[in-house]
C-alpha cells in the first residue's frame, strides 16, 4: 500500500474520530504489520493520534499478536494489562484485567492488510458492524 495514501486516509479518519469529547475513541495507533515480511524494513508505528508511542514498547505487543493466542494471554499497554473480552469477524475487543485505576478503557484491535489498528476507547462504539456506518468505515473499506 502506498504510504501517501495511507497517511491521507489516516488523517481524514483520525481527525474526525479520535480525541474529541464527543467521540469514544481517545487514542489510536496504526502499526505496520506484515507477518510474512521482514519487520526490520519498516518502522513499527505508521501513524498515531492522542498518544506518543515508542516502538520499543510495542515489540512485546506485536509478539503477542504473532503468537496468535489472543484469548489465552494478556499484554500490557502503558500501566494496564489487557485480555481479549470478545472476538468478532475482523476485530477483537480487549478489556483491562489489571490496572492501577478503575477506568473503563478498552482496546479495539482491528487487523487490516499490512496494518494493525489499535484504539483505546471508553464507553461503547457499537459493534453490530464496524464497517457499515461505524467509526471504522474509512479504514475497513466499503
Amino acid at each position: 500500500m502506498e504510504l501517501g495514501f495511507t497517511h491521507k486516509a489516516w488523517e481524514k479518519w483520525a481527525s474526525h474520530n479520535i480525541g474529541s469529547s464527543s467521540e469514544p475513541l481517545k487514542v489510536a495507533m496504526l502499526l505496520n504489520y506484515d507477518p510474512t515480511g521482514p519487520s526490520r524494513l519498516l518502522s513499527i508505528i505508521a501513524e498515531q493520534r492522542g498518544i506518543i508511542g515508542k516502538p520499543v514498547e510495542l515489540v512485546s505487543f506485536l509478539d503477542y499478536v504473532k503468537r496468535n493466542n489472543l484469548p489465552g494471554e494478556c499484554f500490557v499497554i502503558g500501566s494496564n494489562q489487557y485480555m481479549v473480552t470478545s472476538i468478532h469477524e475482523s476485530f477483537f475487543v480487549l478489556g483491562v484485567c489489571k490496572s492501577k485505576s478503575k477506568s473503563g478503557v478498552k482496546v479495539l484491535l482491528l487487523c487490516i492488510p499490512l496494518f494493525l489498528l489499535v484504539a483505546l476507547y471508553e464507553g461503547s462504539i457499537g459493534f453490530d458492524d464496524p464497517c457499515n456506518g461505524g467509526h471504522l468505515i474509512s479504514l475497513c473499506g466499503s
